[in-house]
């Protein structure tokens, strides 16, 4: 009989094991996939961005209503802990300009296979291609490529990730096996999402090209960043912060020259010669990219515009979309195991022994290292938790 299972094997459910096996434990590690950590090597692919090097304060902020609940959990594993765990495994790990916090090796295949190693050379046993599909009695069951198998746990870890990028393994069917032991869950939305537009033909020539220098906003949240423009919409980390205030149906503008004051482009306008066109000005006078000026157009139908109204359009340009674009391709989700439904140590208070970690528990942040550092420090609080479990006999 394992004394501890961990179900999921991406940062949240190998964080759990590292500590359970730190503590003399016998663990094992059940993944539905072929492989572990698929949507960790896929974030990975463009620069494995860790954490975000900044106060711890203006670190909690990303995490909105979830702030309050993750403070103690992120406080004990925060982006200075995030950075010597990652050194502690021999990977090196620089700071860039904007405090995102990447390996030296820009990959993350060099970090799990050093983490695998440790998890190894500690006793941790991992089973792929198991199935997690619920309880029969209190044992936990899996399909697996030789039939159905149960294992007997003391203490169970559930690490299942969020509802997006089913192919990597978050496909949040776990949610009906939860629910069905009464466990109250969110409603799973779209995260770190892009967004649905009907492009005229006279975009497809900037399909592929980022939108640089803008500042978006969304309600009362603004965010400076960039956004491509692809066949299906707008899409990038410039937008991604936004997805909460867009889901709750807020309109979204962008402004093409946010280091520009009104008065200033007030200044340039007078200078504007009659002949000379609104393209024109826009590329010499203001020297906006061919994709801003495209976007203008796109809004404003080159429209002749008013001096005033111009220069509205410029600072507040409205970005007309049809929503969010599907669950799956969002980058994580909102939604999963409400707080209501976990104690302090992150256990399940109608399951006894089963702890919750990671993305499917119900709070989201943007991209820029805050989801990653969440999900590390969530999986060392259950599995720290679960150890205290153990060893104290429940």
């Amino acid at each position: 009989m394992a004394q501890a299972v961990v179900i999921g094997a991406g940062p949240a459910g190998l964080m759990a094991a590292q500590e359970l096996a730190a503590a003399g434990h016998d663990v094992l590690v059940a993944e539905a996939k072929p492989s572990v950590a698929r949507k960790f090597l896929m974030a990975g692919k463009s620069g494995l961005n860790l954490t975000k090097d900044e106060p711890f304060e203006d670190l909690m902020q990303s995490f909105g209503p979830a702030t309050l609940w993750l403070r103690p959990i992120v406080a004990e594993f925060d982006a200075t802990h995030v950075q010597d765990w990652a050194r502690d495994l021999g990977q090196e790990v620089f700071t860039g300009s904007t405090g995102r916090v990447f390996p030296t090796a820009m990959k993350a295949s060099p970090l799990l296979r050093a983490w695998l190693g440790r998890l190894g050379s500690a006793g941790v046993e991992i089973k792929t291609r198991w199935r997690w599909i619920g309880w029969e009695d209190e044992a936990l069951v899996f399909e697996t490529p030789d039939g159905k198998q149960s294992v007997n746990a003391d203490a169970t870890i559930l690490a299942l990730g969020g509802a997006s990028w089913a192919r990597l393994g978050s496909d949040g069917q776990w949610a009906q096996i939860l629910a069905a032991k009464g466990v109250p869950i969110a409603p799973f939305e779209p995260a770190n999402s892009a967004l649905s537009v009907d492009w005229s033909h006279h975009m497809r020539p900037h399909f592929g090209a980022a939108l640089k220098s803008v500042q978006w906003l969304a309600g009362d949240v603004t965010s400076r960043g960039e956004a491509t423009i692809s066949a299906n919409g707008l899409e990038g980390g410039g937008l991604y912060s936004l997805t909460p205030a867009l889901r709750q149906g807020a309109s979204l503008h962008v402004d093409l020259t946010p280091d520009l004051e009104t008065s200033v482009l007030t200044e340039r306008l007078s200078t504007k010669k009659p002949k000379a066109t609104v393209s024109q000005w826009l590329k010499k006078s203001l020297r906006l990219s061919p994709q801003k000026v495209a976007l203008f157009h796109e809004v404003t139908k080159s429209e002749v515009l008013a001096s005033d109204n111009l220069i509205h359009y410029i600072k507040f340009l409205p970005v007309h979309h049809a929503g969010l674009r599907p669950m799956d391709e969002a980058i994580s989700t909102a939604g999963g195991v409400a707080k209501a439904a976990v104690d302090d140590r992150l256990m399940l208070t109608s399951l006894p022994g089963v702890f919750c970690a990671g993305e499917m528990l119900d709070w989201e942040a943007p991209t820029g290292g805050y989801l990653l550092t969440a999900c590390l420090a969530t999986g060392r609080w259950a599995g720290r938790r679960a150890c205290v479990w153990l060893e104290t006999g429940r």
